[in-house]
């Protein structure tokens, strides 16, 4: 199993900027994926974005292209979410995941099995 623990959440104003780091360990030899996931009270799950851990391709949702960029660091076994110009529409728990398979390229939730705890970011307008 995997395991995973955010940091850097927070307050910022509309158009500032956070970095949001996700360490893994474990059984990390099992990673394929690793992605952000965000969660409103009343709202789904929404896929934010996801990084192949050998090859670091990347894939990004549409409400956070071009704002927002993940990447890895595999010899730190962290991934990481640089986010800019955030709108008060970002508000959300943010929660990296690890997907085994590679199937969470796709964005797809359900292939993700292991989950962090979440951190708070709020984006005050």
């Amino acid at each position: 199993q995997v395991q995973l623990v955010e940091s850097g959440g927070g307050l910022v104003q509309a158009g500032g900027s956070l970095n949001l780091s996700c360490a893994a360990s474990g059984r990390t030899f099992t990673i394929n994926t690793l992605g952000w996931f965000r969660r409103t009270p009343g709202k789904d799950r929404e896929f934010v974005a996801a990084i192949s851990w050998k090859g670091g391709n990347t894939v990004y949702s549409e409400s956070v292209k071009g704002r927002f960029t993940i990447s890895r660091d595999n010899a730190q076994n962290t991934v990481s979410l640089q986010m800019n110009n955030l709108k008060p529409e970002d508000t959300a728990v943010y929660s990296c995941a690890a997907d085994p398979t590679g199937l969470g390229m796709r964005g797809w939730y359900k292939s993700f099995g292991s989950w962090g705890q979440g951190t708070q970011v709020t984006v005050s307008s």
